[in-house]
C-alpha cells in the first residue's frame, strides 16, 4: 500500500513537472516559420512588377504574374484540411519540420526561376510546405496553452504578422532594389536553416492521435477550389466566356458535394461540422475568410499603383507602411491580453472599422492624387485595427476547440483564411483588369506594357482611378466579416481582472499537452 502510495505521489509529482514545463519556448521555434510564411506572401506583392517585367514583359494582363500569389495560395489553402489531421497523428512536431523543409527547398527553386511558368511551380510547392507548417503553430497554442490564457499568446501570433507586414516589404523593397527579385527567395534558406534547429531543439513531441483519413472529401475538396479559383483568376483573360462560368459553377457544386458527404460521413469526416455547432468558431471563420480576402486583395493595387503611377521604387513603396506594421506588431499582445478579460466584440468590431475606414482613406487618396507622405495616414489606422483582428479571431475560433480536434479546427480556421485570400487574389486580378479596361479602353491590346517603371503621363490618371476603384472590393468584404462578428458570444469562460481561474478549463488543457 505504501509503495503504492509512493508510486502515485512519484507519478504526481513527474506529471506535475511535464506539466510545468512552458509552452512559450516551443511556440517562439515555431513562429519562425510561421513568420517567414507571411513574410513571403507580403514580399511578393512588392515584387510583382519587378517579376513581371523580368519574366512577363511582354503582355498587359496583370493576371500573368498573379499566379507567382495564386499558386502559392493555392497550394497552400487545398491541403490545410488534412495536414492539420497529420499533425494530430504524426506529432505536430514532425509535420511541421517536414513542411519548412519542403518550403526551404522550394525558396531555392523559385530564386533560381528561369522562367514565371517555373517560378508559379516552385510557388505551388512552397505553398505546400507553409500547408504543413501552419495548422501546427495554432494546434500547439491549443494543446499547451489553458484556455482562459490562450489570449497571451495568440496575441504574439497577431504580433507576427503585424511585423511580417514590415519585414516582407521592407525585405522586399530592399532586395529587389539592391540585389534583384531573387533574393527575395534566397532570404528564406537562412531563416529557414535557423527555424528548422529551434522546432528540433524547443518543441516538444506531443501526444499523437489515431485519425483516418477522408480521401474522398481531400480530392472534392481540392477539385472544387481548383474550379472556383481558376475560373476567376483566368475570366478576364478569357473575356468571361461561358466555359469560365461553366467552371466557377461546377466549383461551387463539387463543393456543395464535400459539405454532403461530410455531414453524411459514417468514419472521421475530413471537416467535423460538430465544430460549427459553436457559433463563436462559425463566426471566427467567416470573419478570418473576410480578413483574408481583404488582406491580400489590397496589396495589389496599392502596389502598382505607388510604383507604376507615382514612380516610387520598391523600397520607398514599402516605406509607407512602416506605421502599420510598427502598431499591430507592438499592440497585438496587448489585445490578447485584454481578450482573456472581455467580450472579443470589444476588440473586433473597432479593428474591423478601422481597416474598412483606412482603405476607403486610401481610395480618396488615389483617386484625389493626394502628396505621397499623406499615405501613412490611413497605414497608422491600418496598423491599430490590425492588433485588433488577427489575435482575437484567431482565440476566439480556438478556444473551445477539445484537445483530439485541435488539428482539425486549426486546419479549419487556416484553410478558411486561406481561402479568402485565394478568392481575393484572383477576384482583385479580374477586378483590376475590368477597371483598366473600364478607364484606359484597349488597355490590354496596348503595345506598351504594365510592370517596366514608371507610366506615360497620358495613362497615369486613368490607372490611377482603375487601381483606387478596385480597392473598393475588399472594402465590401471586410464589411461583411463585421457585419459577422456582431453575431458573436461572450464566452463562458472569460473572467473578470482578479477573479480567479475556472478549474476545469485550467486542468483540461495542460493534460491534452502532458500526456
Amino acid at each position: 500500500m505504501t509503495d503504492s502510495r509512493a508510486a502515485s505521489a512519484a507519478s504526481t509529482t513527474g506529471s506535475h513537472k511535464t506539466h510545468e514545463r512552458s509552452p512559450w519556448p516551443a511556440l517562439w521555434a515555431l513562429v519562425i516559420g510561421f513568420f517567414m510564411i507571411l513574410v513571403d506572401t507580403t514580399i511578393v506583392s512588392v515584387a510583382n512588377p519587378a517579376i513581371k517585367a523580368a519574366l512577363d514583359p511582354d503582355t498587359n494582363n496583370l493576371d500573368n504574374v498573379v499566379w507567382v500569389t495564386s499558386a502559392y495560395l493555392l497550394t497552400y489553402a487545398v491541403p490545410l484540411l488534412i495536414t492539420g489531421r497529420l499533425g494530430d497523428r504524426f506529432g505536430p512536431k514532425n509535420i511541421y519540420l517536414t513542411g519548412l523543409a519542403l518550403f526551404t527547398l522550394a525558396s531555392l527553386a523559385c530564386g533560381l526561376a528561369p522562367s514565371l511558368e517555373v517560378l508559379i511551380v516552385a510557388r505551388a510547392v512552397q505553398g505546400l510546405g507553409a500547408a504543413m507548417m501552419t495548422p501546427q503553430t495554432m494546434a500547439v497554442i491549443t494543446r499547451t496553452f489553458p484556455p482562459q490564457n490562450r489570449g497571451a499568446a495568440m496575441g504574439l501570433w497577431g504580433a507576427t504578422a503585424g511585423v511580417a507586414t514590415l519585414v516582407g516589404p521592407l525585405a522586399g523593397g530592399l532586395l529587389v532594389d539592391g540585389l534583384g527579385w531573387e533574393w527575395i527567395f534566397f532570404i528564406n534558406i537562412p531563416v529557414g536553416i535557423i527555424g528548422f534547429i529551434a522546432a528540433v531543439i524547443l518543441v516538444p513531441q506531443l501526444p499523437r492521435t489515431a485519425h483516418k483519413f477522408d480521401i474522398l472529401g481531400v480530392v472534392l475538396s481540392a477539385v472544387g477550389l481548383f474550379l472556383i479559383v481558376f475560373g476567376l483568376q483566368e475570366g478576364e483573360h478569357y473575356s468571361w466566356a461561358a466555359w469560365i462560368w461553366a467552371m466557377v459553377a461546377a466549383g461551387v457544386v463539387v463543393m456543395a458535394l464535400f459539405v454532403w458527404t461530410q455531414a453524411r460521413s459514417k468514419g472521421e469526416p475530413l471537416v467535423p461540422l460538430a465544430l460549427f455547432r459553436d457559433r463563436n468558431f462559425s463566426i471566427a471563420n467567416l470573419a478570418i475568410a473576410a480578413v483574408g480576402f481583404t488582406v491580400t486583395s489590397m496589396a495589389l493595387p496599392q502596389m502598382f499603383y505607388l510604383q507604376l503611377a507615382r514612380g516610387l521604387t520598391p523600397t520607398e513603396s514599402a516605406l509607407l507602411l512602416v506605421p502599420l506594421a510598427i502598431l499591430s506588431g507592438v499592440l497585438a499582445p496587448f489585445a490578447g491580453k485584454l481578450l482573456d478579460r472581455t467580450d472579443p466584440r470589444f476588440l473586433l468590431v473597432p479593428g474591423l472599422l478601422l481597416v474598412g475606414g483606412s482603405l476607403g482613406l486610401y481610395v480618396a487618396l488615389i483617386l484625389n492624387d493626394a502628396p505621397i507622405w499623406m499615405f501613412l495616414i490611413p497605414s497608422v489606422f491600418m496598423g491599430i485595427g490590425n492588433a485588433g483582428m488577427w489575435g482575437p479571431l484567431a482565440t476566439t475560433a480556438t478556444r473551445n476547440l477539445p484537445p483530439r480536434q485541435a488539428g482539425a479546427g486549426a486546419g479549419i480556421y487556416n484553410t478558411t483564411r486561406t481561402v479568402g485570400s485565394v478568392i481575393g487574389s484572383a477576384s482583385i486580378a479580374a477586378f483590376m483588369q475590368a477597371r483598366l479596361e473600364a478607364n484606359l479602353p484597349g488597355a490590354a491590346d496596348a503595345s506598351a506594357s504594365f510592370g517596366g517603371g514608371a507610366l506615360p503621363p497620358q495613362v497615369v490618371t486613368g490607372f490611377s482611378q482603375a487601381m483606387g476603384q478596385s480597392l473598393t472590393l475588399p472594402i465590401v468584404v471586410i464589411a461583411l466579416g463585421l457585419v459577422a462578428v456582431l453575431f458573436m458570444r461572450r464566452p463562458s469562460m472569460i473572467r473578470p481582472h482578479g477573479a480567479p481561474h475556472d478549474a476545469a478549463p485550467a486542468q483540461a488543457a495542460p493534460a491534452a499537452a502532458g500526456e
